[in-house]
């Protein structure tokens, strides 16, 4: 197997960690660089348990990132951030891989939407790659083995563990202020409710909420359907739809978020109907840290440098 190079700009935050412990994990990866303005200088191996060696956190600016040529840049950025590595990247004329992880270029036709379970008939071979939101992740999932069966747009109802806040302070990730709580936010246009929408060709209602636990998120799904449908159909359309899917589990309980937090997979199921068959409601959980970001980011790398999609991720 080959050695690729990878760099990580914004190494310090949630997102950034866990894709350090999957490169570190990585046959065919090398750490080329992580950067990181506050952790400027400090040994990466006195922050992550997973890697062993000397590479010390830089602060990386784009001209820095697009010099290193490396084979892959993973941007774990704040949204709109991410233009001026993308545009130093693409000014040095090299063949990097860039995946974004922010919601800056989820709108942008000419990157890459990388969802690979539900968008794989999409990929042409991009070197722009847009990783999707965690919540987007479920709600797609949620609703794509379906679409063509709704009479109403969906109606999802989201909670999220604090660590989708990411580090910087605020109310929604501030372990006192969520003790015992359950704080609604963005109860109307979310960015992933855009994103969802924009992606499934459908409109998507989408109400996200924070919850006192760190990490996993579960999405519950109203599905309003033209005719009666019985449970079984609906459950055999999502198993053949995901049937090769091997991060993608269908389950027939309504999963809980604790069965997946550390997990690189998405549970989906429940399946729970109306008397009347017209409504079927679904439930998918997964870890917003890792299938909501650094396990797709993974997919999405492995895919684009013709290493095997499942590289590195533990199943």
């Amino acid at each position: 197997m080959d050695t690729k190079t990878i760099g990580i700009v914004g190494a310090r935050g949630h997102t950034g960690a866990e894709l350090i412990r999957l490169v570190a994990a990585h046959p065919g990866l090398e750490l080329a660089f992580v950067s990181s303005r506050e952790l400027d200088g400090q040994r990466l191996a006195d922050h992550s348990e997973a890697y062993r060696g000397e590479l010390r956190y830089g602060n990386l600016d784009p001209a820095a990132v697009a010099a290193a040529g490396v084979d892959a840049v993973v941007l774990a950025l704040p949204n709109g951030k991410a233009a001026p590595y993308v545009e130093a990247i693409d000014k040095a004329g090299g063949k990097t891989v860039i995946v974004d992880l922010s919601a800056d270029y989820r709108f942008d036709e000419r990157w890459y939407y990388g969802l690979p379970e539900l968008y794989r008939d999409r990929w042409r071979g991009e070197k722009r790659i847009s990783n999707p939101g965690c919540y987007a992740t479920a709600v797609q999932v949620s609703i794509a083995p379906v679409k063509d069966l709704l009479a109403a747009p969906p109606v999802s109802f989201g909670v999220s563990g604090y660590s989708g806040a990411g580090t910087t302070p605020s109310d929604r990730n501030d372990p006192d202020k969520l003790r015992d709580n359950l704080m609604p936010y963005s109860l109307t246009g979310h960015m992933h409710e855009k994103e969802a929408s924009r992606h499934l060709g459908l409109p998507v209602e989408f109400m996200p909420h924070v919850a006192p636990h760190f990490r996993g998120l579960t999405v519950t799904t109203n599905l309003y359907l033209a005719k009666p449908a019985k449970r079984e159909d609906i459950v055999r359309r999502f198993e053949a739809r995901f049937e090769k899917e091997a991060l993608i589990h269908v389950v027939d309980e309504a999963p809980w978020v604790s069965h997946v937090a550390n997990r690189h997979h998405l549970d989906v199921g429940g399946f729970a109907m109306s008397a009347d068959g017209r409504r079927v409601v679904v439930v998918a959980t997964l870890d917003n840290l890792l299938k909501g970001a650094a396990t797709q980011a993974m997919q999405n790398v492995n895919r684009a440098l013709g290493f095997d999609e499942l590289t590195a991720i533990p199943l």
